[in-house]
């Protein structure tokens, strides 16, 4: 899994614009800072075109995907920022079967439910994993 200083130097230096990044957002929303950087670091790489961005979010992470995000931490960043995942028109991946898709309520972004086999397929398929 890269960091995030690792992950500014391989879209740096890595020539091919064919690189797919999965972003892994398993942070509490509610507590930490961490998702919503996840979410803004991805959004800036999707905007900049060097990558394919896929996010799948587990465990309260799915807490970020809210209809109303104002009780996270740095809200702001949910409602700038994931449009911009939301317009490439692949869909956001979540944890199959989270308790919290109930407390969500209504998305304005396409997300998709998957299994813990689907994700270890989906993270075969990138390049690049990061975890937040």
């Amino acid at each position: 899994m890269a960091d995030v200083a690792g992950l500014e130097k391989v879209l740096t230096t890595d020539s091919s614009l064919n690189s797919n990044i999965l972003f892994v957002i398993t942070g509490d929303p509610r507590t930490s800072p961490r998702p919503a950087e996840a979410v803004r670091i991805a959004a800036g790489i999707e905007a900049s075109r060097r990558a394919v961005v896929r996010l799948y979010f587990r465990g309260a992470a799915v807490l970020a995907l809210s209809e109303y995000p104002y009780d996270l931490v740095d809200d702001e960043n949910y409602a700038r920022y994931l449009p911009i995942i939301g317009e490439s028109g692949r869909p956001i991946y979540v944890e199959s079967g989270s308790p919290y898709l109930a407390e969500i309520g209504e998305t304005a972004f396409a997300h998709q439910e998957i299994t813990d086999q689907e994700l270890a397929a989906l993270a075969a398929e990138n390049n690049y994993v990061a975890r937040f």
